[in-house]
């Protein structure tokens, strides 16, 4: 497992307030769809991402195909795809959110050569991670 400290992952979530959940799930039992929702029940903005589920509403907002659709500012992404995807979606993050903060992988998703590209990008990457399970864990409950 990746090491990082509790003051980085705090400072992530303080200064976090919309978070882009890509990989996005309909299916309650998925963890991308219950980390997103438990993401929303704590007070952050979620804008869900799935070309399969785009135009559909959910957390009060639209659930995008891409991050070239989303238009606003996002200060987080966290990502539910496979690690062989996540190039990609640095890649995309990077050319269409020039001012996204942390880009944060789930567990079991990495690929160290994604990371330092976003890092060399001046991004946090946080990988192999959970914000459902480090946001209690911190005492960080709402």
């Amino acid at each position: 497992m990746t090491q990082y400290s509790d003051d980085l992952l705090n400072d992530v979530f303080d200064r976090s307030k919309t978070i882009a959940v890509i990989g996005f799930s309909m299916n309650p039992a998925r963890a991308s769809h219950y980390v997103a929702q438990f993401l929303h029940e704590q007070g952050y903005r979620v804008i869900p991402v799935n070309p399969g589920h785009a135009g559909k509403e959910i957390f009060g907002t639209t659930i995008r195909a891409s991050l070239s659709d989303i238009g606003e500012p996002v200060d987080m992404i966290d990502v539910f795809r496979r690690s062989d995807a996540f190039m990609g979606v640095v890649e995309d993050a990077l050319e269409h959110l020039p001012d996204v903060q942390t880009i944060w992988t789930q567990l079991g998703v990495l690929d160290d050569a994604a990371a330092a590209k976003a890092e060399t990008a001046g991004k946090t990457v946080i990988m192999d991670r959970c914000p459902k399970i480090e946001i209690p864990r911190l005492g960080r409950l709402k």
